[in-house]
């Protein structure tokens, strides 16, 4: 029905998370719409993307350094770690200016369906920070929805042993929601207000 590139990109798009094969045609044809120039720019960011961007080794934030702004911060509370799904949260926390500490990107949960198992996820890294640091504190702030709950409850689990304080959002967070599409209100008071696993 479409020219193959055009077929070529809106199977691309569709890749992406959230995006059906609707929403891919709309950007592609959009893109048909733009200059030449403006493509080149969208195609130079997807490039530069990848090419100038890396993983922190510490917290495996997303970096353009070794170490992300916040780990190389030295004004940055360095007992206290965020644990956190996907590095894509860290903005929504950091917009309530009430967390000072340092985050611990874990990469996903826990999805047995998936194949998705603890050993899956920057767990160990996470042990070898706690050992090696004076971390004081742990706060949990992990969606919760079912494989939120599942993750923070063993992460509880294999954290109690090295005896940290560690605490999850308050519950100004609705269950099954995305910490990604909270307002800065509910968010500022669940970090506020969290509370310590037993």
């Amino acid at each position: 029905m479409y020219p193959k590139p055009l077929q070529n990109l809106i199977k691309e798009f569709s890749k992406l998370p959230g995006i059906g094969p609707r929403t891919a045609a709309r950007f592609a044809f959009s893109l048909l719409q733009k200059s030449e120039y403006e493509s080149e720019l969208l195609a130079n960011a997807i490039l530069k993307l990848k090419e100038e961007t890396m993983i922190c080794k510490n917290c495996f934030n997303i970096s353009e350094k070794d170490l992300c702004e916040f780990c190389s911060n030295a004004k940055r509370d360095k007992s206290a770690i965020c644990l956190i799904e996907e590095a894509m949260n860290i903005p929504v926390i950091e917009n309530t200016r009430k967390f000072t500490g340092l985050y611990h990107v874990l990469g996903g949960v826990i999805r047995p369906n998936e194949g998705i198992g603890p050993e899956n996820l920057n767990i160990k890294e996470l042990i070898k920070r706690i050992k090696t640091n004076k971390i004081k504190e742990i706060i949990i702030a992990i969606n919760p929805n079912t494989e939120g709950e599942t993750t923070a409850l063993y992460m509880t689990k294999i954290l109690k042993p090295f005896h940290v304080k560690i605490t999850r959002l308050a519950r100004g967070l609705s269950a099954g929601s995305d910490l990604e599409y909270a307002d800065q209100t509910t968010v500022s008071n669940a970090i506020l207000e969290r509370i310590e696993y037993k």
